[in-house]
């Protein structure tokens, strides 16, 4: 398991000892590897792969990513979470170059393809290399500057690389705004939380990392010993505070959105409340945001939260005052089931400041007198409220908001405090207090209080967000008052319900006394719950087929009236081509609003009956463009497609042969699979004998699964439903794009076979993936195509076993000048650099005798020189030649 968390991405100013020595940073791998990154409607961008060396000799991987536009911009470093790369925040970084920003991505040490002892974000080291990759931006002719050296920069990150993003902040000034997303504000207080061991997520910390040896000696030291006495002590504490950002909190004076985890045991609300109280007293912006999810699993809201944080870069980098930042405090809230998929229904709340987690505290009555309460021998077994890390959106967390209990507290290891029934709703924002007297057989105590919202009866016990508080008692012995300040949490109280204050002996995820106690409980006041009536929630939207079925229905009506109308002035079938299932002649199609230029230009190619064809191409090579006007949704400005001799164009009778599946397929929860099916057929018009749904169904291979409702399916399941929905009347040419799209492996096996077994009938299959080894096995043949050109076609084996690429294995990587030079020798087409050596596609009459004796005129060790078996190099190859 690992902690990065995808879609979402700081670091310190390093002493100035290391500042001086800004010059020792030495580029590797001379101007880089540039690539280019397009989509068919968007400008495209460049990334340059580059290696830094760090002046203590370690080297950081790095991707620098711009738009093609002219002109200067403002820069964002972009950091990975813990245990990830650069390649996680890759897409976020082509998207922020798309919208007018330089993009520095990188590989933190110890990570990727970065050298290097991990230092959990050491200002000597993990920060320092933040302010030398601001050395090098500043540098950059795309960047803006505010004055010489000093770029006009924002910081973001998740989880790790949120933690470097203010620390950024804090120890270099030339950072201008942040965006840190569920990170920490003070490490110890995380992993140590109010003296007792967190003992679960710091062992996955730890074994995320590679290992204790791949850390830094002084942390790994400090696991050991914690981790071998169960006990945190001060000198751990000094460590992780040292590397926190709270070190620095007077001196983070720049905006900050700071969006936090609501289902996260690891890094809790109360991290970026600390936060955000703290750098808003430095008087720096702060607006606040609550995620769904957090590394518990549930909802990260990726694509909200990215637009979010762009907004908050355009408003505080390039000045635009016109671009809104959200609410100062905003809140997802989750409310039930949607009925279209099953999932978790999502609505925000705002506020126009932020309430902190004490807001409009009211006071709810407990019952319960003074309880004993067992520490067993070895704190075993230990109660249950989160699995750390489980993740996903099937995590606990997850289950817990959609009102589905899953703690378990041991009969004699808790006491158990509650309140009369609600006379009326109530919502819960913030962290609730209660104030116990605790008198203990040892000289400490440790005890996990956790608030439960039981239902009428008793029937139903759910723990909000599966969140517990830690309490270490010291002085127990003669007894003690203590309040416990429990977890912050957005939740709604049903009236009827219950509150159950619970404070137990044992947690799975933390670290219990192993020697036996006895503690004696007792309440000293009432449950203080804080309510927020600020924050209110927007109301729930109408589901979107509200909106858009009738314009569809009318739309539709509307195509087939003027189709219907216009058939007979069609192009008449091509004889010829009556048992072809596709030709696609000199096809092109503009951009719109563009006279130059095109997302499909002067394309052609022929697929025969029983071939598995595999379209390829990197963003931007109008393979999408292609298949919308191949299944008449879009009209060429040139060329044309002939379906089995007919001419495409929207109403085509010969599109009742094309079974197609590109956006994914809506079905109705709560029917069977077989159910949806057949109500889709009727909607069609055509006769159900005509759907032949049992051959559809067999190879699909959903088996008795049909006579489930789809919202028990995995996605696996979900997807072979609608590739069957597709494949409903069997029809002759089936077109599929990313059919794999959030499969695990053996999902994708079975979609391969699926693929198969239909193009075994003579029928015929067009698959559109970027997963190559996937096509490798399941096409027969293959279109490479880039930038709206064909690059070429023909069998697999054909292209991948093609003779004139060469793999020329080297003793090391060569720099890009020297592959520069490989690709202009005399009878090479192109050269492109890979882990192994270089990649070579020879023109033809090119020989391999000449090129290795061209290679050692240029000083290149070459080890082995021979032909390329991989599709995944051909590709490389193809499209490397025409960048």
């Amino acid at each position: 398991m690992d902690l990065r968390v995808p879609g979402f991405r700081g670091l310190l100013r390093a002493p100035r000892r290391l500042l001086a020595a800004a010059a020792a940073v030495v580029v590797l791998a001379g101007a880089g590897t540039w690539t280019a990154v397009a989509s068919d409607d968007a400008p495209g961008v460049r990334r340059a792969d580059r290696v830094m060396t760090m002046p203590d000799g370690v080297r950081i991987d790095t991707s620098y990513v711009t738009s093609t536009a002219a002109g200067r911009r403002p820069a964002v470093l972009l950091a990975h979470g813990f245990g990830g790369s650069k390649k996680d925040v890759r897409e976020q970084a082509e998207d922020l170059a798309r919208d007018g920003y330089a993009v520095l991505t990188w590989s933190a040490r110890g990570f990727g393809r970065s050298t290097g002892k991990i230092g959990l974000n050491d200002p000597r080291y993990e920060v320092a290399d933040v302010s030398r990759l601001i050395d090098w931006l500043a540098r950059q002719p795309q960047v803006r500057l505010d004055k010489p050296g000093d770029p006009r920069l924002g910081v973001a990150g998740a989880s790790y690389g949120g933690a470097i993003s203010l620390l950024a902040a804090g120890y270099d000034h030339r950072v201008d705004a942040i965006a840190p997303a569920i990170t920490y504000w003070n490490l110890a207080d995380a992993l140590f939380p109010d003296g007792v061991f967190k003992k679960l997520w710091a062992g996955i910390f730890f074994n995320t990392g590679g290992g204790c040896d791949k850390f830094e000696t002084a942390l790994c030291r400090m696991y050991d010993r914690v981790a071998e006495s169960g006990t945190p002590d001060a000198a751990a504490r000094t460590l992780l505070e040292q590397r926190s950002p709270s070190a620095v909190a007077d001196r983070i004076k720049v905006p900050t959105l700071l969006i936090q985890g609501q289902t996260d045991s690891l890094f809790t609300l109360a991290q970026s409340d600390a936060a955000a109280r703290a750098i808003r007293a430095g008087g720096a912006p702060v607006d606040v945001d609550w995620l769904a999810g957090g590394h518990d699993g549930g909802d990260l809201e990726a694509g909200r939260v990215q637009t979010r944080v762009t907004h908050w870069f355009d408003r505080y980098l390039k000045g635009d005052r016109s671009t809104g930042t959200g609410p100062a405090f905003r809140i997802t809230r989750t409310g039930g089931i949607d009925s279209t998929d099953g999932a978790a229904q999502l609505r925000g709340a705002s506020a126009d400041t932020y309430p902190g987690l004490s807001s409009r505290r009211r006071a709810v009555a407990l019952t319960g007198g003074e309880q004993r309460v067992a520490n067993p021998a070895g704190a075993s077994p230990p109660g249950v409220s989160a699995l750390p890390g489980l993740g996903g959106t099937g995590g606990l967390a997850q289950l817990s908001a959609l009102g589905i209990g899953v703690s378990l507290d041991f009969p004699g290891q808790y006491a158990r405090f509650d309140s009369a029934p609600l006379r009326a709703d109530l919502r819960i924002t913030g962290s609730p207090t209660a104030t116990v007297h605790v008198t203990s057989t040892s000289d400490d105590a440790v005890l996990f209080g956790k608030v439960y919202d039981v239902g009428p009866g008793g029937t139903r016990q759910v723990l909000p967000s599966q969140l517990v508080a830690p309490l270490r008692i010291e002085g127990a012995k003669s007894g003690k008052d203590v309040t416990v300040t429990l977890p912050a949490i957005d939740h709604e109280m049903q009236k009827g319900h219950r509150l159950r204050l619970v404070l137990a002996s044992t947690d799975l995820g933390y670290a219990s006394p192993a020697a036996p106690a006895t503690y004696t409980v007792s309440l000293k006041g009432d449950l203080s719950v804080p309510t927020a009536p600020g924050v209110t929630t927007a109301a729930a939207a109408l589901p979107s087929w509200v909106w858009w079925l009738p314009a569809a229905g009318a739309a539709v009506a509307l195509a087939l009236l003027l189709t219907g109308r216009r058939r007979t002035a069609g192009p008449a079938p091509d004889p010829a081509l009556a048992e072809v299932p596709l030709q696609i002649t000199d096809l092109s199609k503009r951009y719109a609003k563009s006279a130059d230029r095109y997302a499909v230009r002067e394309l052609s190619f022929r697929v025969e009956k029983g071939q598995v064809l595999g379209l390829l191409g990197p963003n931007g090579a109008g393979k999408t463009t292609t298949l919308r006007m191949l299944m008449g949704l879009i009209k060429p400005d040139g060329g044309e497609i002939r379906v089995f001799g007919h001419a495409i164009r929207p109403g085509a009778p010969v599109l009742s042969r094309v079974g197609a599946f590109v956006e994914g397929a809506g079905f109705l929860p709560h029917l069977s699979g077989r159910e949806n099916l057949e109500l889709y057929w009727r909607a069609t018009g055509r006769p159900a004998e005509d759907a032949r749904l049992d051959e559809a169904l067999e190879i699909a291979g959903l088996g008795d699964a049909l006579a489930r409702a789809v919202r028990t399916y995995s996605q696996g399941m979900r997807q072979r439903l609608a590739i069957a929905q597709a494949m409903l009347g069997l029809p002759d040419l089936l077109i599929l794009d990313e059919p794999t799209n959030g499969l695990d492996p053996p999902q994708i096996r079975e979609m391969r076979e699926v693929m198969i077994r239909y193009a075994a009938a003579g029928r015929t299959v067009i698959v559109s993936s970027h997963l190559l080894a996937e096509v490798e096995q399941s096409c027969t043949h293959l279109v490479v195509m880039d930038r709206g050109r064909l690059i070429q076609a023909g069998p697999v084996g054909e292209i991948v076993g093609s003779g004139d690429t060469l793999l020329v294995g080297t003793a090391v990587a060569p720099e890009e000048p020297v592959v520069e030079k490989v690709g202009a020798l005399p009878g090479v087409a192109s050269a492109v650099r890979t882990e192994d050596g270089l990649l070579v596609r020879l023109e033809p009459g090119g020989s391999a005798s000449r090129l290795v004796a061209e290679l050692v005129r240029l000083d290149v060790p070459v080890e082995s020189v021979g032909p390329h078996r991989r599709l995944e190099d051909a590709f490389l190859t193809l499209i490397g030649g025409t960048s």
